[in-house]
């Protein structure tokens, strides 16, 4: 990726609940620590390859790989290589040129540089879908085949928020391989998925391993804004992964490898990969295609998780919904009236709040998921809050408003 980017209090998990609600490889909050992009500068000098003891002859090596594939093939599951294979050819990577200005004390010295990501053809127009940080600030992107065909590429539209972009390579539609596009919705913790990407210059490189969670969050993109719904795997992603294809093992497209989480700040993957999912994508394809400015809604609101352990101190009786500890001015909580806290009666959270215990009906279980929720409306739909205010539980009809950076 392009840019590097990659306290926990008494109350955790305090949130401003925005389009995607508050949205590379980068950024996600698990603990505080930012993530990091997954993009890279293309002139760095490549890593210097590491000697391996003990490697296998030839012979055992052929033997190995036979085994493996009669092994896959009598589950009845292809063997990776051979969907490796048959997919690669919908992968591309990106090579994005910036030129600017520098101030030094020689004045003001011009610099131009190169960086490298990923990217999946969508359809046989040239349609390729990328990170919005692996050709933001470009002004020139070039795109790279499986077959090593180079050709030029134009920035259609973006979706900052969500970090993803659109270009379109100049190129003949019959050269086109599309991918297979798949269902996010479906995907599921512990389920084998690989990655082809251009780490550290190394094109097509493919890695694999399993979802390790979904529902996650990717806290840093250049809009300010959080990624709702991401998913965390355990293939290796790094700089130059950015924008590329995460794929079951189907070889269907399930997410878009944006982020890697390393407590230290270094640029390289330790285990946590975060990838936005394929629906997000699909969902504003159309208005990145026809370069449509992309807004999405907010609510408004900070909040906490309720619990039985936290709910006395909110002086909530319900032990299961999102306790509202903030809200912004002129939001479109503050318009329909939702409350914060009103007083502090020395406890660890400030008391006479309101509790938002369901959405349209739909029980609340944490303060993700009610940012999720308002994620999946538009600017300008209502929603049905069911609150608990004092005792009480009343509903307030909110229009959701465009979001903003409070």
């Amino acid at each position: 990726m392009s840019r590097d980017s990659w306290v926990v209090t008494a109350i955790q998990a305090v949130v401003v609940v925005a389009a995607m609600v508050v949205g590379g490889v980068l950024a996600v909050n698990f603990s505080g620590a930012d993530s990091v992009p997954v993009a890279t500068l293309a002139t760095q000098e490549l890593p210097t390859s590491l000697p391996v003891s003990n490697v296998p002859s030839p012979e055992d090596a052929a033997a190995a790989t036979v085994v493996t594939g009669a092994i896959e093939a009598s589950a009845g599951v292809p063997a990776l290589a051979d969907v490796v294979d048959d997919v690669r050819r919908s992968v591309v990577s990106i090579t994005t040129i910036i030129e600017g200005t520098t101030q030094g004390f020689g004045g003001v010295t011009p610099f131009r540089s190169e960086s490298e990501g990923t990217g999946t053809v969508m359809d046989v127009d040239g349609h390729i879908l990328t990170n919005d940080h692996v050709i933001e600030d470009g002004r020139e992107v070039q795109v790279t085949f499986w077959d090593g065909t180079a050709v030029r590429a134009q920035i259609l539209g973006s979706d900052p928020a969500n970090d993803l972009a659109i270009i379109k390579a100049s190129i003949q539609p019959q050269r086109l391989v599309p991918a297979r596009i798949g269902d996010s919705d479906l995907v599921r913790t512990g389920e084998s998925v690989f990655a082809i990407g251009n780490p550290f210059s190394f094109q097509f490189s493919v890695t694999s391993g399993i979802v390790s969670g979904v529902g996650r969050e990717s806290s840093q993109n250049s809009s300010g804004r959080s990624i709702r719904g991401v998913i965390q795997i355990d293939a290796a992603v790094n700089p130059g992964n950015s924008g590329g294809p995460l794929f079951n093992r189907q070889g269907e497209v399930i997410a878009v490898n944006t982020a890697i989480h390393n407590p230290t700040q270094d640029r390289v993957f330790v285990g946590i990969g975060l990838s936005i999912p394929i629906n997000t994508a699909m969902r504003f394809l159309d208005d990145m295609v026809a370069g449509r400015t992309i807004i999405h809604p907010q609510l408004g609101v900070s909040g906490i998780t309720l619990s039985a352990l936290n709910a006395a101190d909110a002086g909530i009786d319900s032990h299961q919904g999102v306790y509202i500890t903030g809200v912004v001015d002129g939001s479109a909580a503050d318009t329909a009236g939702l409350r914060g806290p009103s007083r502090s009666d020395g406890g660890l959270i400030p008391s006479g709040g309101d509790a938002v215990l369901a959405i349209d009906g739909i029980a609340l279980t944490s303060i993700q998921q009610l940012a999720y929720i308002i994620d999946l409306h538009d600017v300008g739909d209502e929603i049905t809050l069911t609150v608990e205010r004092n005792g009480e539980v009343i509903e307030l009809v909110v229009t959701l408003l465009e979001w903003f950076d409070a």
